[in-house]
C-alpha cells in the first residue's frame, strides 16, 4: 500500500458559541485565500473550538494569528493520503496500534479514489513514531 505520510501543524482557536461564530472565525482565513484541507469545529458548553490545517505562507499565518489562532502544542497530527481501498482505515489503525501508544483522535474520509486520514496524538514523540510506523506500512 503506497502512502503519503507527513506531520502537519494543527491550528486552534476558540470561537463564540453563537450562530455565525464558525463563519466569523473562518472569514479571515478565507480572505487571504487559505486552502484548508481539514476543519473540525467542536462545541462544549459556552464555547466552541475550531481546528484547521494547513496554513501556508506568511499571509495565512499572520491572518490566523490576528484572528486568534495558534499552533496547538498539545495536539500533534499525522496526515496520511493514499488511493482508497476497502479496509484501509482499519489497516492503518492496526499498524499504528502495534506501537502500544494510544490515539488522541482519528478522522478519515474517502472521496472517489482518494483517501485521507488525520491521526492525532498527544506528543511530538508519538507523532514521530506514528510517521515512522506508517511510512513502512
Amino acid at each position: 500500500m503506497e502512502l503519503l505520510v507527513e506531520q502537519v501543524d494543527v491550528w486552534v482557536a476558540s470561537i463564540p458559541d453563537k450562530p455565525g461564530g464558525l463563519a466569523e472565525a473562518l472569514a479571515p482565513l478565507r480572505d487571504v485565500g487559505a486552502d484548508l484541507q481539514l476543519i473540525i469545529a467542536r462545541r462544549s458548553p459556552g464555547e466552541r473550538a475550531l481546528f484547521d490545517t494547513p496554513l501556508q505562507g506568511d499571509r495565512e499565518i499572520v491572518a490566523a494569528a490576528l484572528a486568534g489562532f495558534n499552533v496547538t502544542q498539545t495536539l500533534h497530527c499525522v496526515r496520511v493520503m493514499a488511493i482508497n481501498r476497502p479496509g484501509i482505515a482499519a489497516a492503518l489503525i492496526g499498524k499504528r496500534a502495534e506501537t502500544g501508544m494510544n490515539l488522541r483522535g482519528f478522522s478519515a474520509s474517502a472521496i472517489g479514489t482518494q483517501f485521507v486520514a488525520y491521526v492525532a496524538v498527544d506528543s511530538k514523540a508519538a507523532a514521530n513514531k506514528t510517521t515512522e510506523v506508517l511510512e513502512v506500512a
